[in-house]
């Protein structure tokens, strides 16, 4: 069809057209003729289709085959090499039209889009901490006393792992695997991820379990890893007026959130060069779009390493 002429990188090369590159002009085809819309429109649908062409060819993977963890592989290396939200929401929008297109054909059963998350486009980023601040907040704590060792450890785990607040408070002893050197977590949905310790949050951890978790108990028996004085769980609420008296005390004068040291956690490893992908697994999200939101606060890799504190994890 003429319109296709417009549309179509320019083919003087005279390579010949694969079988993806003939199903995106159907698909191209058959959406200007129920919606009738303009050259741009379909010029950057095609643009979106053969981007994503190109980058699952590279792995010898056929787009009409391409699988959900195909999708997500590809948005995280758009997303790593700086591709901003609203472009990867229109891309993915592209994309879901061309594979549910492809399902009406009877080309395939299932919609690999189905379960992906748009990104949030405009959604407020976290306010997160500087590694000085973290560590000032780090040492807020008196440790010569028990509760004062209990909170250091916490907030030594919370900041080496990315944990989940709620997570941390229902963390038990026999989900601490010190031979290992991993923590067993059962997340939202049921999900189950093994997150590793680093060696000073393991060495905070030890200490305190070795006495300081005992003068707290006394007598009391609780399977929970940090007890409050009275020996039972401690609460969200009760975590939360902890960070904020020790983040009085470090100068810290941001607008903290419970969630403030995963938040640094995942910003610190981004800045360090860690792999999106591998920080989505440790913060356990199942969407690699809940991710992306740290990508924009860890805009610039550091450059020089030396001197700096790295993340205790």
């Amino acid at each position: 069809m003429e319109i296709m002429a417009n549309t179509q990188q320019n083919k003087s090369d005279s390579r010949p057209q694969s079988s993806s590159e003939a199903l995106v002009d159907r698909f191209l085809d058959a959406i200007w003729m129920e919606r009738g819309l303009s050259k741009n429109t379909l010029g950057a649908y095609r643009a979106d289709l053969m981007t994503l062409w190109r980058g699952l060819s590279e792995r010898d993977i056929l787009m009409e085959r391409a699988e959900k963890a195909d999708l997500l592989e590809f948005i995280a290396k758009r997303v790593e090499s700086g591709a901003k939200p609203r472009s990867t929401a229109r891309q993915l929008s592209s994309f879901r039209r061309f594979f549910r297109y492809i399902m009406r054909e009877g080309l395939r059963d299932s919609d690999p889009t189905a379960d992906i998350e748009m990104p949030r486009i405009g959604r407020s980023l976290p306010i997160t901490l500087t590694e000085d601040e973290v560590d000032a907040l780090l040492h807020g704590p008196n440790t010569d006393e028990p509760l004062g060792h209990r909170d250091r450890a916490m907030l030594e785990l919370l900041y080496a792992t990315g944990l989940r607040v709620s997570e941390l408070i229902n963390l038990k002893q026999s989900e601490v695997n010190f031979n290992q050197g991993v923590l067993r977590i059962v997340g939202k949905g049921d999900r189950e991820r093994l997150i590793p310790l680093g060696e000073e949050s393991q060495r905070w951890l030890r200490d305190f379990l070795d006495g300081p978790r005992m003068e707290i108990l006394l007598e009391r028996q609780t399977d929970y890893l940090f007890p409050t004085r009275r020996g039972d769980r401690m609460t969200r609420q009760a975590f939360w007026h902890i960070i904020k008296r020790y983040a009085q005390k470090a100068g810290i004068d941001k607008k903290l959130s419970p969630h403030s040291l995963r938040h640094a956690f995942a910003t610190h490893l981004l800045n360090r060069g860690a792999d999106l992908r591998v920080v989505q697994l440790l913060l356990g999200h199942s969407d690699l779009s809940t991710t992306q939101i740290y990508t924009h606060v860890a805009k610039e890799r550091m450059k020089d390493l030396h001197g700096q504190h790295h993340p205790r994890g």
